[in-house]
Parts: structure tokens; sequence; C-alpha cells
């Protein structure tokens, strides 16, 4: 390559999405892939050029769930090299900017109108953000961006997911069970969610264990206009003597919703054939009782008569025995 001024199209090796940036340097020897600056055309050489720079992204917390109408705090944390100056910070949502801090220039914070994203406060840096309130169109994939100064412009950025919850208004509902059981009947019962975004998960527990999976059904979603889903799960079993405890059989839906919501409910059924074997057992005990009296009345009625017998002949005795003497 002919010495002289030329424009070297470089990558930045820490960025996490390639920037091409220009400077104008003298070449002397080989060894860059550069354009020529008059003419524009490429020439070629045997080995590329790395621009090393020390800017790291350290730490990038987005809350996963956010409760719907609650607040939204987002960090990025980073750290710049020795020579490495801050340029800018810049916060998107599904790859729309939406805020930015730029220290060198006049209004160093600047907004931009996005639909479900506004920024109720912001630090002095750029690397925190509250956003509040949190509707359903505040969900996303948010990404920071950080840069360092000219004229490398490094640049790095990282992204993570945010699901805006709605809760639901009550706790899950159960519906089909009767008030007693006998073994050998089926249980057949639902468990529905009420209306929430995302859908509500379920799960059934009896006597307080996880229910067999082949007693639960496959969970059924439904999604209304406004974007809010109920589910439905139902529990199908047949009673046997170890579902009874002291006599009771409970049946436990629960409902979850990531690690932001948690509640259940619980009915607790009577086992008729339990009480039926209770209430036979006492009358055959009963029972039982009666006969012994009764037993007892017989054997002493039977002495009594046998004793009036023998007087009644000793009796008869006597009185031939009198008359014979006479």
């Amino acid at each position: 390559m002919p010495t002289g001024s030329y424009t070297i199209n470089y990558r930045s090796s820490v960025a996490s999405e390639p920037v091409d940036t220009c400077i104008q340097t003298d070449v002397t020897n080989d060894g860059y892939a550069a354009t020529d600056a008059q003419s524009g055309e490429l020439n070629e050489l045997v080995f590329s050029c790395y621009i090393v720079t020390g800017l790291e992204l350290l730490e990038l917390r987005v809350p996963a769930h956010v409760p719907l109408g609650t607040r939204a705090s987002l960090s990025c944390r980073w750290k710049l090299g020795p020579t490495d100056v801050l340029y800018s910070v810049k916060w998107y949502k599904d790859g729309k900017e939406f805020f930015r801090h730029v220290p060198r220039d006049v209004e160093p914070r600047r907004k931009f109108l996005l639909p479900g994203v506004d920024v109720e406060q912001s630090s002095p840096n750029g690397s925190n953000i509250t956003l509040f309130p949190a509707v359903l169109e505040t969900g996303g994939r948010y990404r920071c961006e950080v840069s360092g100064e000219r004229p490398l412009f490094p640049t790095v950025s990282d992204h993570a997911d945010m699901i805006i919850v709605a809760l639901p208004e009550h706790g899950p509902t159960i519906s089909g069970s009767r008030l007693r059981y006998q073994i050998g009947d089926r249980v057949q019962v639902n468990c529905t969610s009420g209306r929430s975004r995302p859908a509500t998960r379920l799960a059934w527990y009896i006597n307080g264990e996880p229910a067999p999976p082949a007693t639960v059904l496959t969970p059924v979603t439904y999604k209304d206009d406004d974007g809010l889903e109920t589910t439905s799960l139902a529990l199908d079993f047949k009673v046997k003597s170890k579902h009874f405890r002291k006599g009771d059989l409970k049946l436990k839906c629960l409902a979850t919703i990531a690690t932001v919501y948690w509640r259940s409910n619980e009915e607790s059924v009577q086992g008729e054939r339990l009480k039926g074997y209770a209430r036979s057992r006492d009358f055959n005990e009963g029972a039982s009782r009666a006969d012994r009296v009764q037993a007892s009345s017989s054997s002493h009625c039977n002495t009594h008569l046998l004793t009036t017998l023998h007087l009644l002949v000793y009796c008869i005795i006597q009185i031939v025995f009198k008359t014979i003497l006479i």
C-alpha cells in the first residue's frame, strides 16, 4: 500500500453490536484493511486492526414480573476503562429508544414518548430509572446501552424481559364437590382462577399432598377481549379408604403467578362409609349387651322355676306320706 492518508474502518472487539468507525491516519506499511481517502478504492492487506477498550457492562437488572399499576425499577451498571470517558447511556424497549443520558449535552437527560413507558425518575448518570405506572403495554424487552467517547466510541449493552402481571381480584374457586363421599365414589371437582395476565397456574392437592398426575386433567385457559385470562383445572379420582384421614377428605387448589401471587382454597368433605361403620359398630355393641342381659335374665328365671318345682314335689311327697300313716 502506498504511503499516504487513509480512512481505516474497524470494529470494536467488545461491542455487543458491530460499530463501524472511521478515522484518518497515515499508513506507511502494510497490515490494515483500508480504503483510499481520495479514490475510495479498497486496498486489502494481510492482517486486521484491533481496538482495545476497558469498557464493561457489569450488571443489568430488570424485574421479570411487575404487578399492574405498581412501579418498576431498572438498573444498569458499567465500568469504564482507564482512558474511557462516558459518552452516553441509552434505554430501549423492544428496540425503540425511550430515554438517554449524554453528559456533554446542554440538556443531558432526554425522554422519548413510547406507549406504556413513563419514566417517573432517573439517577443523575442514567444508570437507574423508575417506570410508573406499570400498564400492560409496559411489558417487553428492555436494553441498556453504554458508549464511551470519541474517537473509538466503544459500546456495550445487555437486555432482559419484563412481564406486567394483572393479579386476580379473588382467589381460586372450587366447584362440583359434595358434602359427603363413600369409598368407591367418584370425585369430580373443578378449580377456576380469577381473571389475570398472564394466566394463573393451578395445582391440586389431596390431603396436603400433590394430586397424582393421572387424576389431574389438562388445564383449560379462556382469554377475554381485554387480554385477561381465566384458567380452569379439573380433578377426577375414585375415593379409597386411604383418602380419609380422621373421617375427612381435604381437597385444595393452589393458584400462583410466578413469585408475585400465591392464593389457595381448601374444602373438607366427610366420609359416610367410615361414619356408617362406626354407627354399625355401636349398634352391634348395644345388641351384644342386650343379648347378655337377656341371657342372664333367662338363666335366672330357669333357676327360679327349678326351685319351685322342687318345693312342689317335696310338698306332694309329704302329703302322701302323712296319708299312709293315718
